[in-house]
Protein backbone atom coordinates (compact mmCIF):
# COMPACT_ATOMS: atom_id res chain seq x y z
CA UNK A 1 0.00 0.00 0.00
CA UNK A 2 1.44 3.65 -0.94
CA UNK A 3 2.61 5.62 2.06
CA UNK A 4 0.82 8.42 0.81
CA UNK A 5 -2.79 6.72 1.19
CA UNK A 6 -1.62 5.64 5.08
CA UNK A 7 -0.14 9.12 6.09
CA UNK A 8 -3.91 11.33 6.73
CA UNK A 9 -4.73 8.56 9.36
CA UNK A 10 -1.36 8.22 10.67
CA UNK A 11 -1.26 11.77 10.81
CA UNK A 12 -4.96 11.49 12.92
CA UNK A 13 -3.63 8.49 15.36
CA UNK A 14 -0.56 10.77 16.08
CA UNK A 15 -2.15 14.09 16.89
CA UNK A 16 -4.78 12.10 18.59
CA UNK A 17 -1.63 10.49 21.03
CA UNK A 18 -0.26 14.07 21.68
CA UNK A 19 -3.74 15.70 22.20
CA UNK A 20 -4.41 12.53 24.74
CA UNK A 21 -0.78 13.06 26.37
CA UNK A 22 -1.42 16.52 27.14
CA UNK A 23 -5.44 16.33 28.50
CA UNK A 24 -4.95 13.56 30.84
CA UNK A 25 -2.77 14.99 33.56
CA UNK A 26 -5.37 17.83 33.16
CA UNK A 27 -8.84 15.94 33.39
CA UNK A 28 -7.19 13.48 35.86
CA UNK A 29 -8.03 10.60 33.32
CA UNK A 30 -6.05 7.35 32.59
CA UNK A 31 -4.55 8.58 29.36
CA UNK A 32 -4.63 4.77 27.41
CA UNK A 33 -8.71 4.61 28.44
CA UNK A 34 -8.87 8.40 27.31
CA UNK A 35 -7.03 7.23 23.81
CA UNK A 36 -9.85 5.20 23.37
CA UNK A 37 -12.76 7.50 24.06
CA UNK A 38 -11.22 9.81 21.64
CA UNK A 39 -11.18 7.00 19.05
CA UNK A 40 -14.66 6.22 19.93
CA UNK A 41 -16.15 9.67 19.85
CA UNK A 42 -14.50 10.07 16.35
CA UNK A 43 -16.10 7.05 15.08
CA UNK A 44 -19.33 7.59 16.56
CA UNK A 45 -19.85 11.53 16.85
CA UNK A 46 -17.92 12.67 13.66
CA UNK A 47 -17.20 9.22 11.47
CA UNK A 48 -14.29 8.12 9.61
CA UNK A 49 -13.83 9.30 6.09
CA UNK A 50 -12.71 7.00 3.82
CA UNK A 51 -9.19 8.95 3.16
CA UNK A 52 -8.29 8.44 6.84
CA UNK A 53 -9.13 4.47 7.14
CA UNK A 54 -5.92 2.96 5.75
CA UNK A 55 -4.07 4.91 8.12
CA UNK A 56 -6.11 4.13 11.01
CA UNK A 57 -5.84 0.91 10.01
CA UNK A 58 -2.76 0.46 11.04
CA UNK A 59 -3.13 0.43 14.86
CA UNK A 60 -3.24 -3.24 14.93
CA UNK A 61 1.03 -2.90 14.03
CA UNK A 62 1.40 -0.21 16.32
CA UNK A 63 0.53 -2.44 19.22
CA UNK A 64 2.22 -5.55 17.58
CA UNK A 65 5.04 -3.38 18.26
CA UNK A 66 4.67 -1.88 21.47
CA UNK A 67 4.25 -5.19 23.15
CA UNK A 68 7.61 -6.52 21.21
CA UNK A 69 9.39 -3.53 22.72
CA UNK A 70 7.72 -4.16 26.10
CA UNK A 71 9.53 -7.64 26.18
CA UNK A 72 12.54 -5.32 26.77
CA UNK A 73 11.14 -4.42 30.38
CA UNK A 74 9.65 -8.16 31.38
CA UNK A 75 11.28 -9.93 34.17
CA UNK A 76 11.34 -13.51 33.36
CA UNK A 77 12.08 -14.15 37.11
CA UNK A 78 9.13 -13.20 38.15
CA UNK A 79 7.19 -14.70 35.22
CA UNK A 80 9.44 -18.29 36.15
CA UNK A 81 7.90 -17.91 39.61
CA UNK A 82 4.31 -17.85 39.05
CA UNK A 83 4.10 -19.71 35.26
CA UNK A 84 3.14 -22.83 36.48
CA UNK A 85 0.00 -20.94 38.52
CA UNK A 86 -1.16 -18.35 35.72
CA UNK A 87 -0.77 -21.39 33.12
CA UNK A 88 -3.02 -23.28 34.84
CA UNK A 89 -5.37 -20.61 35.25
CA UNK A 90 -5.17 -19.89 31.66
CA UNK A 91 -5.88 -23.71 30.46
CA UNK A 92 -8.77 -23.49 33.22
CA UNK A 93 -10.32 -20.89 31.85
CA UNK A 94 -9.79 -21.43 28.26
CA UNK A 95 -11.47 -24.83 28.88
CA UNK A 96 -14.29 -23.79 30.85
CA UNK A 97 -15.24 -20.90 28.31
CA UNK A 98 -15.40 -23.57 25.40
CA UNK A 99 -17.27 -25.67 27.18
CA UNK A 100 -19.70 -23.57 28.82
CA UNK A 101 -20.10 -21.72 25.50
CA UNK A 102 -20.33 -24.24 23.02
CA UNK A 103 -23.00 -26.38 25.47
CA UNK A 104 -25.12 -23.20 25.63
CA UNK A 105 -25.13 -22.26 22.69
CA UNK A 106 -26.26 -26.11 21.48
CA UNK A 107 -28.35 -27.17 23.74
CA UNK A 108 -29.78 -24.19 26.02
CA UNK A 109 -30.66 -21.49 23.37
CA UNK A 110 -30.29 -23.78 19.85
CA UNK A 111 -27.65 -21.94 17.79
CA UNK A 112 -26.04 -23.44 15.19
CA UNK A 113 -23.13 -25.65 15.91
CA UNK A 114 -20.73 -22.97 13.87
CA UNK A 115 -22.17 -19.88 15.24
CA UNK A 116 -21.71 -21.58 18.66
CA UNK A 117 -18.08 -22.42 18.11
CA UNK A 118 -17.01 -19.22 16.70
CA UNK A 119 -18.16 -17.50 20.24
CA UNK A 120 -16.45 -20.10 21.74
CA UNK A 121 -13.44 -19.50 20.17
CA UNK A 122 -13.91 -15.71 20.08
CA UNK A 123 -14.66 -15.61 23.85
CA UNK A 124 -11.91 -18.05 24.92
CA UNK A 125 -9.06 -16.93 23.17
CA UNK A 126 -8.17 -14.06 21.40
CA UNK A 127 -11.29 -12.38 20.41
CA UNK A 128 -11.96 -11.34 16.40
CA UNK A 129 -8.71 -12.79 15.29
CA UNK A 130 -9.57 -16.49 16.93
CA UNK A 131 -13.27 -16.08 15.65
CA UNK A 132 -11.57 -15.38 11.85
CA UNK A 133 -9.49 -18.28 12.58
CA UNK A 134 -11.68 -20.31 13.26
CA UNK A 135 -14.29 -19.84 10.54
CA UNK A 136 -11.83 -20.32 7.88
CA UNK A 137 -11.02 -23.81 9.23
CA UNK A 138 -14.94 -24.75 9.54
CA UNK A 139 -16.06 -22.91 6.55
CA UNK A 140 -18.32 -20.70 8.28
CA UNK A 141 -20.95 -18.20 6.12
CA UNK A 142 -20.26 -14.81 6.19
CA UNK A 143 -23.24 -13.71 8.53
CA UNK A 144 -21.92 -15.94 11.01
CA UNK A 145 -18.54 -14.61 11.48
CA UNK A 146 -20.16 -11.14 11.66
CA UNK A 147 -22.75 -11.82 14.62
CA UNK A 148 -19.18 -13.71 16.41
CA UNK A 149 -17.37 -10.72 15.64
CA UNK A 150 -19.65 -8.03 16.71
CA UNK A 151 -20.39 -9.96 19.98
CA UNK A 152 -16.70 -9.71 20.32
CA UNK A 153 -16.53 -6.14 19.97
CA UNK A 154 -19.68 -5.59 22.49
CA UNK A 155 -17.87 -7.31 25.18
CA UNK A 156 -14.43 -5.69 24.53
CA UNK A 157 -16.18 -2.39 24.86
CA UNK A 158 -18.05 -3.61 28.45
CA UNK A 159 -15.35 -4.76 29.83
CA UNK A 160 -12.69 -2.09 28.85
CA UNK A 161 -15.15 0.34 30.95
CA UNK A 162 -16.07 -2.38 33.67
CA UNK A 163 -12.68 -3.95 34.51
CA UNK A 164 -10.88 -1.08 35.72
CA UNK A 165 -14.28 0.16 38.14
CA UNK A 166 -13.55 -3.48 39.95
CA UNK A 167 -10.13 -3.41 39.83
CA UNK A 168 -10.45 0.18 42.16
CA UNK A 169 -13.10 -1.27 43.99
CA UNK A 170 -11.91 -4.60 44.85
CA UNK A 171 -8.43 -2.98 45.99
CA UNK A 172 -6.30 -5.74 43.49
CA UNK A 173 -2.93 -5.88 43.42
CA UNK A 174 -1.39 -5.25 39.93
CA UNK A 175 -0.09 -8.72 39.39
CA UNK A 176 -3.66 -10.02 40.20
CA UNK A 177 -5.39 -7.91 38.16
CA UNK A 178 -2.73 -8.51 35.39
CA UNK A 179 -3.25 -11.59 35.32
CA UNK A 180 -7.20 -11.93 35.84
CA UNK A 181 -7.52 -9.39 32.42
CA UNK A 182 -5.10 -11.22 30.77
CA UNK A 183 -7.32 -14.07 31.29
CA UNK A 184 -10.51 -13.54 31.20
CA UNK A 185 -10.89 -10.18 28.45
CA UNK A 186 -11.54 -11.05 25.03
CA UNK A 187 -9.12 -9.16 22.78
CA UNK A 188 -5.39 -8.33 23.15
CA UNK A 189 -5.86 -4.55 22.74
CA UNK A 190 -8.16 -4.16 25.24
CA UNK A 191 -6.73 -6.56 27.71
CA UNK A 192 -3.37 -4.49 27.76
CA UNK A 193 -5.16 -1.03 28.31
CA UNK A 194 -6.79 -2.10 31.23
CA UNK A 195 -3.90 -3.73 32.53
CA UNK A 196 -2.01 -0.49 32.07
CA UNK A 197 -4.34 1.58 33.87
CA UNK A 198 -4.60 -0.03 36.54
CA UNK A 199 -0.65 -0.13 36.98
CA UNK A 200 2.63 -0.81 34.92
CA UNK A 201 3.08 -3.82 36.67
CA UNK A 202 -0.69 -5.11 35.86
CA UNK A 203 0.10 -3.91 32.19
CA UNK A 204 2.71 -6.22 32.20
CA UNK A 205 1.27 -9.33 33.88
CA UNK A 206 -1.84 -8.80 31.63
CA UNK A 207 0.23 -8.51 28.42
CA UNK A 208 2.04 -11.72 29.35
CA UNK A 209 -0.97 -14.08 30.31
CA UNK A 210 -2.63 -12.18 27.31
CA UNK A 211 -0.03 -13.51 24.89
CA UNK A 212 0.00 -17.12 26.38
CA UNK A 213 -3.55 -17.57 25.95
CA UNK A 214 -3.23 -16.14 22.64
CA UNK A 215 -0.81 -19.30 21.53
CA UNK A 216 -3.84 -21.69 22.52
CA UNK A 217 -5.34 -20.50 19.13
CA UNK A 218 -3.56 -23.13 16.84
CA UNK A 219 -4.79 -25.87 19.16
CA UNK A 220 -8.16 -24.71 19.49
CA UNK A 221 -8.27 -23.97 14.99
CA UNK A 222 -6.48 -27.41 14.58
CA UNK A 223 -9.63 -29.14 17.18
CA UNK A 224 -12.07 -27.50 15.60
CA UNK A 225 -10.92 -28.08 11.56
CA UNK A 226 -10.44 -31.49 12.99
CA UNK A 227 -14.06 -31.92 14.28
CA UNK A 228 -15.76 -30.31 11.75
CA UNK A 229 -13.93 -32.69 9.28
CA UNK A 230 -14.59 -35.87 11.59
CA UNK A 231 -18.27 -34.11 11.07
CA UNK A 232 -18.66 -33.95 7.43
CA UNK A 233 -17.32 -37.17 6.87
CA UNK A 234 -19.90 -39.22 9.28
CA UNK A 235 -22.48 -37.19 7.67
CA UNK A 236 -22.04 -38.30 3.86
CA UNK A 237 -21.42 -42.02 5.60
CA UNK A 238 -17.47 -41.57 5.20
CA UNK A 239 -17.45 -41.12 1.38
CA UNK A 240 -15.49 -37.71 2.05
CA UNK A 241 -12.18 -37.37 3.94
CA UNK A 242 -10.57 -33.74 4.71
CA UNK A 243 -8.43 -33.17 1.35
CA UNK A 244 -5.20 -31.83 1.49
CA UNK A 245 -6.41 -28.98 -0.22
CA UNK A 246 -8.57 -28.28 3.20
CA UNK A 247 -5.73 -28.85 5.95
CA UNK A 248 -3.53 -26.42 3.57
CA UNK A 249 -5.56 -23.98 3.87
CA UNK A 250 -6.50 -24.83 7.93
CA UNK A 251 -2.48 -24.26 8.38
CA UNK A 252 -2.56 -21.07 5.82
CA UNK A 253 -5.55 -19.46 7.84
CA UNK A 254 -3.50 -20.24 11.12
CA UNK A 255 -0.39 -18.92 10.21
CA UNK A 256 -2.15 -15.38 8.86
CA UNK A 257 -4.07 -15.03 12.32
CA UNK A 258 -1.43 -16.08 14.38
CA UNK A 259 -0.45 -13.48 16.90
CA UNK A 260 3.17 -13.18 15.51
CA UNK A 261 4.15 -10.41 17.73
CA UNK A 262 4.21 -12.81 20.77
CA UNK A 263 7.25 -14.23 18.73
CA UNK A 264 9.31 -10.75 18.91
CA UNK A 265 8.67 -10.46 22.49
CA UNK A 266 9.60 -13.40 23.85
CA UNK A 267 13.00 -12.71 21.88
CA UNK A 268 13.73 -9.27 23.74
CA UNK A 269 12.51 -10.80 26.77
CA UNK A 270 15.39 -13.29 26.93
CA UNK A 271 17.92 -10.79 25.60
CA UNK A 272 16.67 -8.11 28.26
CA UNK A 273 17.48 -11.22 30.94
CA UNK A 274 20.73 -12.27 29.61
CA UNK A 275 21.90 -7.95 30.33
CA UNK A 276 21.69 -7.01 26.49
CA UNK A 277 20.20 -3.30 27.28
CA UNK A 278 21.59 -0.92 30.07
CA UNK A 279 18.78 0.74 32.51
CA UNK A 280 18.89 3.80 29.93
CA UNK A 281 18.41 1.60 27.17
CA UNK A 282 15.09 -0.36 28.45
CA UNK A 283 14.00 3.55 30.06
CA UNK A 284 14.21 4.89 26.13
CA UNK A 285 11.95 1.18 24.93
CA UNK A 286 9.59 1.75 27.59
CA UNK A 287 8.92 5.55 26.52
CA UNK A 288 8.62 4.20 23.08
CA UNK A 289 5.95 1.44 23.80
CA UNK A 290 4.18 4.26 25.95
CA UNK A 291 3.53 5.95 23.04
CA UNK A 292 2.78 2.93 20.50
CA UNK A 293 0.33 2.09 22.65
CA UNK A 294 -0.85 5.36 23.22
CA UNK A 295 -1.46 5.79 18.94
CA UNK A 296 -2.62 2.06 18.65
CA UNK A 297 -5.27 3.00 21.46
CA UNK A 298 -6.81 5.69 19.34
CA UNK A 299 -7.16 3.45 16.64
CA UNK A 300 -8.78 0.72 18.97
CA UNK A 301 -11.41 3.13 20.30
CA UNK A 302 -12.50 3.70 16.21
CA UNK A 303 -13.26 -0.13 16.14
CA UNK A 304 -15.90 -0.19 18.64
CA UNK A 305 -19.20 1.46 16.59
CA UNK A 306 -22.33 1.66 18.13
CA UNK A 307 -24.19 0.66 14.75
CA UNK A 308 -22.16 -2.70 14.57
CA UNK A 309 -22.98 -2.93 18.37
CA UNK A 310 -26.65 -2.67 17.74
CA UNK A 311 -26.51 -5.31 15.29
CA UNK A 312 -25.60 -8.20 17.43
CA UNK A 313 -28.13 -10.84 18.34
CA UNK A 314 -29.68 -10.81 22.32
CA UNK A 315 -29.27 -14.83 22.42
CA UNK A 316 -25.37 -14.36 21.39
CA UNK A 317 -24.59 -11.98 23.60
CA UNK A 318 -26.21 -13.31 26.63
CA UNK A 319 -24.42 -16.58 25.41
CA UNK A 320 -21.00 -14.85 25.75
CA UNK A 321 -22.37 -12.75 29.08
CA UNK A 322 -23.17 -16.00 31.17
CA UNK A 323 -19.52 -17.71 29.90
CA UNK A 324 -17.95 -14.36 30.74
CA UNK A 325 -19.11 -14.04 34.17
CA UNK A 326 -18.56 -18.19 35.10
CA UNK A 327 -14.74 -17.92 33.65
CA UNK A 328 -13.95 -14.00 35.22
CA UNK A 329 -15.24 -14.92 38.72
CA UNK A 330 -13.86 -18.42 39.13
CA UNK A 331 -10.56 -16.93 37.84
CA UNK A 332 -10.66 -13.64 39.90
CA UNK A 333 -11.66 -15.89 43.28
CA UNK A 334 -8.51 -18.28 42.46
CA UNK A 335 -5.88 -15.36 42.10
CA UNK A 336 -7.10 -13.48 44.91
CA UNK A 337 -6.48 -17.01 47.24
CA UNK A 338 -3.23 -17.76 45.26
CA UNK A 339 -1.88 -14.67 45.39
CA UNK A 340 -3.37 -13.55 48.99
CA UNK A 341 -0.14 -12.02 50.07
CA UNK A 342 0.21 -9.89 46.88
Amino acid sequence: MAVHRLFPGLAVLGIGAFFVRALAPVIGFNHLLLAIALGFVLTNAVGVPARLEPGIATHKLWLGAGIVLMGASVSLGAVRDAGWLVLLAILTVVGTTLLVVELLSRFVFGLTDRLGSLLAAGSSICGVSAVVAVAGAIRAREEQVAYAAATVLLFDAVTIAIYPVIGELLGLSGRVFGIWAGISMFSTGPAVAVGFAHSDVAGQWATITKLARNALIGVVVLAYASYYAREANRTDGGRSAPSAGVANSTVRTLWSEFPKFVLGFLALAVLSSLGAFSAAQRASLENAYNWLFLVAFVGLGTEIRLDELRQTGVTPAFVVLLALLVASTLSLAVLLLAFSSA
